[in-house]
């Protein structure tokens, strides 16, 4: 369990066989929401595919938006943790590289992980290409937008990783690329239900482009 997900629990789990019970139960959220969608969810569902009582579900969850939400910054997480490994892994030349390797990410998890192309980030999607269902736009943080939370995190890794300069115009920056890059790439779904890969490569020449005055130099 990361921490952020952690974080949006009712109670985090203290012991090794609540923390299992936990995961359990965001995978089957996971697989579900592939299987029957986000309308079709249940939380007794969840539970009885987990292996556990209602009434553990409802110890950590308020809700099935609550189990969705935990499930969403797990996917954050773990996108984050698979950028910072590759980066420190390829230690790539420049930060041009860096963006097209977290679309690759990206994309690879589109393609691969169970639920991630019915929820990503936060906002539920009838279909990886969109389009979302609504109030789902704040399902991250109830005062700010899915990409902006994603775009804040994204900042803090080209900070640590890349030596990126901390300022309010690359956070701003950030936040439009990855607005951009969230509507292309839900284009991309709707075109081909791999990703268009003609699509995918307009997306990382676009978001190349436009931060370079952030970035270059």
């Amino acid at each position: 369990m990361t921490n952020a997900a952690a974080g949006t629990l009712r109670r985090r789990p203290a012991q090794r066989r609540s923390l299992e019970r936990v995961e359990r139960m965001l995978d089957e959220c996971a697989l579900l929401l592939d299987e029957v969608g986000y309308e079709a969810l249940t939380t007794k569902e969840v539970a009885r595919r987990a292996e556990v009582p209602i009434g553990t579900f409802y110890q950590f969850f308020p809700d099935k938006q609550g189990l969705v939400r935990a499930l969403a910054l797990r996917n954050l997480d773990a996108f984050l943790n698979r950028m910072a490994t590759r980066l420190g892994a390829t230690a790539p030349g420049d930060w041009t590289e860096a963006v097209d390797l977290g679309i690759d990410e990206f994309i690879r998890m589109k393609r691969t992980m169970p639920g991630f192309g019915v929820v990503d980030f936060g906002e539920v999607l009838a279909a990886p290409g969109g389009p979302a269902l609504p109030g789902t736009q704040r399902m991250l943080d109830a005062a700010l937008e899915n990409n902006v939370v994603v775009a804040d995190r994204l900042r803090a890794l080209v900070i640590d990783l890349l030596g990126a300069p901390g300022s309010d115009a690359l956070a701003r920056a950030l936040v439009v690329a990855v607005e951009a890059a969230d509507a292309v790439l839900k284009l991309a779904f709707r075109v081909h239900p791999d990703g268009d890969p003609e699509l995918i490569a307009e997306c990382k020449r676009l978001v190349r482009r436009y931060l370079s005055d952030h970035l270059a130099g």
